[in-house]
């Protein structure tokens, strides 16, 4: 399971003549920090091209609560899918931090598309991965644990977006609880049980919003099932999480 999406961005991916194309075709918007850029099941078109910052992808959940598919940074483009097929919103995107973006409207993003086709079979490529990233998310919620959910997402979030420092590996982009929650589809006091378990045998630091990785091979035995905090390898994890 995954939370970004490819190592090569769409923007990054075009030649440097269509992405200024691209940009040239919209305006500069900046969006504050927990700003909704783009709202589920409204019927806007416009697609954000994301210049700096990092962004949450969510949907809601009948039971009131959200459920994190995806962060979305720099060289992203995010609002694609409803350019493309002309659909309702299907998630809320909203500022992790400042963002700056460009928008550009469903009718010029689909012209851009049609007089490239590279531009296009990028997207479809992008829709592909993300298609068989929920594939995997929902395989992840039928038979992993919560304690294994939360281990892969916090090696996730240290290989894609972490820094040497402290003894270990600190999270720059650091998630709340209730978010850490949302990213893995479980409880708040679920993810607190598992961070206390981690933070009891020196696996990870927390402290004001801030994760510390100090112990990545545990960490990335937990995520594959093969042990737990103090236990040994192929060990399971504590019931109920």
């Amino acid at each position: 399971m995954s939370l970004f999406g490819q190592d090569r961005s769409f923007l990054h991916a075009l030649p440097a003549a269509d992405r200024r194309s691209l940009l040239a075709e919209g305006a500069r918007r900046v969006y504050e920090p927990g700003e909704v850029m783009i709202r589920e099941r409204d019927t806007s078109a416009y697609v954000l091209a994301l210049l700096s910052g990092w962004s949450v992808v969510s949907v809601g959940t009948e039971r009131g609560s959200r459920l994190i598919l995806a962060l979305r940074g720099a060289g992203e483009v995010v609002g694609d899918l409803a350019a493309v097929d002309r659909g309702p919103r299907s998630a809320s995107v909203t500022a992790l931090g400042t963002v700056e973006a460009v928008a550009v409207s469903g009718d010029r993003f689909r012209r851009f598309l049609a007089a490239r086709p590279h531009a296009t079979a990028l997207i479809m490529r992008q829709l592909a991965t993300r298609l068989r990233s929920a594939d995997v998310e929902r395989r992840a919620l039928a038979s992993e644990t919560v304690l294994q959910r939360l281990a892969a997402r916090l090696v996730e979030l240290a290989e894609r977006a972490g820094r040497r420092a402290d003894g270990g590996t600190v999270l720059d982009l650091p998630l709340p609880q209730h978010d850490l929650a949302a990213a893995i589809g479980a409880t708040r006091e679920a993810v607190a049980k598992a961070l206390r378990l981690l933070r009891d045998q020196d696996v990870v630091r927390t402290a004001n919003r801030t994760v510390v990785v100090l112990d990545m091979p545990v960490l990335v035995l937990l995520a594959q099932g093969r042990a737990r905090p103090g236990g040994n390898p192929a060990a399971e994890s504590p019931p109920g999480v």
